[in-house]
C-alpha cells in the first residue's frame, strides 16, 4: 500500500529509474526532475538495476532478523490454552506471562479469530451465510416476552415496587412474539399472539406467507428449531398446502437460526425496553411504528448498512 505522501508511485520509479539507467541522465538531474532527493532516487536506480521491473514494489518493513520475537515454543503454548479454555488475549497474557499485545499478535498470526466471531460450542468460526434471492428461506421462530401490568412494571415503579411472580398470578401473562424474517433481505413479519400451541404457529405461517406476497416476495422454504409446535403434522400440513418445505435446526443449535434470534434481540433493545411503558396497550401501540421502521428505514449492518426493504424488488413504501 503507497504511503499517501510518497512522492514516488511504482510507476513513477520506474520512468526515474529508466531515465537514469536506459536513457543515461545523471542521477542528481533525474532528482531533481522527479523532485525527491538524490539517495531517494539512488535507491531506485539500484533496485531497477538489480530486480528490474519488480524492484519498484514496496517491500515489507518487517526486520529481517528478531531476536527477541517470542520462541515457538511459547506460541504453541498460548495456541493451546486459545483453543482448549477458549480464553482472549487479556486471560492468555496472564496465564503465559506474557502482554496482551504479545498475545494478541500471536493469535493473528496463527489465523485465530477473535472469539465473537467463533461458535461457542465447538471454537470453530462461524460460518455466514446469505440465500441469494428474497423468499429462498424464512426464518420463523417466537420471543416470549413478558407483558406489562396497568400503571406500568419495574421499569417505571423500580424492581421493589413490582413483583413479576405476583403479577404473572394476577393474570398479566406473556406475550409471545410470532416472527418470519427473510434470510436475504431481513424483511420482518411479527405478531404478538396469545400462545405457541401448533394451530397458532400454523395460523401464524399462512398470514406470514401471504403478508409477504403482498410485498412480492413468494416464500419457498422455512426454517425453524424443534419445538413442538413445529414437528406436529399440523405444521407440516400447512407448509404442504402453502407449497413451503419446512426445514429445522440441529438440535441444540440455535446458532442456525441465528438471523431471527438476533433480530429478536434488536426488537427487545429498540422497542420492547427501549423506554418505560406504563401499560401493555402503550407498548403494543407502539410496535407498528417500530416495525415499519426496521423494514423500510434502519440502517441494517448485516447487509451493508442498506434497509430490508431495499433488498426486495419494486417493494411498496420503500421510499417514504
Amino acid at each position: 500500500m503507497i504511503h499517501r505522501n510518497a512522492p514516488l508511485t511504482p510507476t513513477g520509479r520506474l520512468r526515474l529509474a529508466r531515465c537514469v539507467v536506459d536513457d543515461g541522465w545523471p542521477l542528481r538531474r533525474a532528482a531533481e526532475r522527479f523532485q525527491v532527493s538524490h539517495t531517494t532516487a539512488a535507491r531506485w536506480v539500484g533496485r531497477y538495476r538489480s530486480h528490474g521491473h519488480a524492484g519498484m514494489n514496496d517491500r515489507s518493513s518487517r526486520p529481517h532478523h528478531q531476536p527477541r520475537r517470542t520462541s515457538p515454543a511459547l506460541e504453541e503454548h498460548v495456541v493451546r490454552m486459545r483453543r482448549e479454555h477458549r480464553i482472549g488475549p487479556l486471560r492468555l497474557a496472564a496465564r503465559a506471562g506474557v502482554a496482551a499485545s504479545t498475545a494478541h499478535r500471536i493469535l493473528q498470526r496463527h489465523d485465530l479469530p477473535a472469539l465473537a466471531a467463533c461458535d461457542r460450542a465447538t471454537g470453530e468460526p462461524v460460518r455466514r451465510y446469505e440465500r441469494a434471492r428474497p423468499g429462498e428461506l424464512v426464518h420463523i421462530d417466537v420471543k416470549k416476552l413478558g407483558r406489562i401490568p396497568d400503571g406500568g412494571g419495574h421499569k417505571v415503579h423500580g424492581r421493589a415496587a413490582s413483583s413479576p411472580h405476583k403479577d404473572r398470578r394476577g393474570g398479566v401473562g406473556y406475550a409471545y412474539l410470532h416472527t418470519a424474517l427473510d434470510d436475504h433481505s431481513r424483511l420482518a413479519y411479527t405478531e404478538d399472539l396469545p400462545n405457541e400451541t401448533a394451530p397458532t404457529c400454523a395460523a401464524f405461517l399462512t398470514r406470514a406467507t401471504a403478508w409477504f406476497a403482498a410485498q412480492g416476495v413468494t416464500v419457498e422454504r422455512v426454517l425453524t428449531d424443534n419445538a413442538w409446535a413445529y414437528t406436529k403434522n399440523t405444521w407440516r400440513q400447512t407448509c404442504h398446502d402453502l407449497g413451503i418445505q419446512p426445514r429445522w435446526t440441529r438440535p441444540w443449535r440455535p446458532q442456525t437460526n441465528g438471523k431471527v434470534e438476533r433480530f429478536h434481540r434488536t426488537l427487545l433493545d429498540e422497542w420492547a425496553y427501549h423506554q418505560p411503558y406504563t401499560s401493555d396497550t402503550e407498548r403494543q401501540e407502539a410496535f407498528p411504528h417500530w416495525l415499519d421502521w426496521y423494514n423500510y428505514h434502519r440502517p441494517h449492518t448485516g447487509i451493508s448498512g442498506h434497509t430490508p426493504a431495499s433488498r426486495v424488488t419494486n417493494l411498496s413504501g420503500q421510499h417514504t
